[in-house]
This record gives structure tokens, C-alpha cells and sequence, in this order.
């Protein structure tokens, strides 16, 4: 089975509506890429609920996928923020897996716990610029998540890891005009 991880702000919808709706299509999806994730799900899969735009934000809880993707029908209602003219119920652009609520953590894992520990090294959601509200997870990440969200004792990994790869200086400067 493979593992994901959806982001969602607070406001829209949090964990805690996904646990009150018990399971939901997860729509709104407006990137390619996240698309083509989501469409990769499958029944069984599981997935790491994300609060971004939260203080601090980090990963919520775990849910899991019960369908595979259909059409998103948010893409088809013109009165959606979300609505595609380019759609049409035989060529729709956007897709919709089923997700259902499996648990919330007792603490919100956060962001900055995952970048200051360097076993989640390379995970997608910690890459400077990631802005992509679906990715895969790598199995030992989502073991390791899971480790530290039930409190198990396990020796954080401290090496030291640099937050950002290009320093705030040297990213503010502009390419020279040619």
C-alpha cells in the first residue's frame, strides 16, 4: 500500500471535520502533479493529514483512502470556486479520491519538529518551495511520524540540517539584466 499526505488548511477543513464527516471526496485539487497523485490512490492507501497555514502547521493525524479518484465535481458547479469551463462530465480534467477519517494525533507533529530531525530528510513536504497539496510519503517517514506521534521513546536523529538550501541574501538577489 502506498502512503500520501493531503494538506488542508485549518479554516477550510480540519481533521476534526474529517472526523465529524467520518469520510469525504477529497476535492478542490488545482495542480497537475497533485492530480496525477491523486488519481495514484487507491483503496487501502494511507494518507497523513496535514494542517497548513495553522501556528505552527504540521501533520494532524492519519486518514485513509476508501475509493479511488472520480471525477472531482466541484470542476462541473459554476458557482464553485473550483469549476473548470474546460470539463465536461466525458472529459473531466480533475479527480477526487475518498478519504476517511482513521485518527487524530494527541499533538499536532509540526513542521518545524520534522526539519529539525534528519530522519525525515528528503520528505517531499519539508523540499524548500514544496507547495504541492498532495504527496507521497516514503514508508519509513510514515513509520517514523507515527513513532513520534504515539510518544514512543526514540532517539531523535539531531544532526544538523540547514532549513533553507539558498541563503535568505543570495535568494533575494535578481539575475543581472542582460
Amino acid at each position: 500500500m502506498a502512503k500520501w499526505l493531503v494538506k488542508s488548511e485549518v479554516e477550510d477543513y480540519s481533521i476534526d471535520d474529517l472526523a465529524a464527516d467520518k469520510r469525504t471526496l477529497w476535492t478542490g485539487v488545482r495542480n497537475y502533479l497533485a492530480r496525477n497523485y491523486l488519481r495514484e490512490m487507491a483503496p487501502g492507501d494511507e494518507v497523513f493529514y496535514y494542517h497548513s497555514n495553522a501556528q505552527p502547521p504540521g501533520i494532524a493525524g492519519v486518514a485513509k483512502v476508501t475509493k479511488r479518484a472520480v471525477p472531482d465535481p466541484t470542476q462541473f458547479d459554476k458557482l464553485s470556486d473550483y469549476y473548470e469551463k474546460r470539463a465536461t462530465q466525458e472529459n473531466p480534467v480533475w479527480s477526487s479520491p475518498e478519504i476517511a477519517f482513521v485518527k487524530k494525533f494527541p499533538r499536532l507533529i509540526s513542521r518545524a519538529e520534522l526539519l529539525d530531525d534528519a530522519r525525515f530528510e528528503g520528505m517531499m513536504i519539508l523540499q524548500v518551495g514544496s507547495r504541492l497539496s498532495v504527496t507521497p510519503v516514503s514508508d519509513t517517514h510514515f513509520n517514523s511520524v507515527l513513532k513520534l506521534a504515539s510518544g514512543a521513546a526514540v532517539e531523535i536523529a539531531k544532526t544538523p540540517r540547514r532549513r533553507n538550501q539558498v541563503s535568505r541574501k543570495s535568494a533575494s538577489r535578481s539575475a543581472p539584466n542582460r
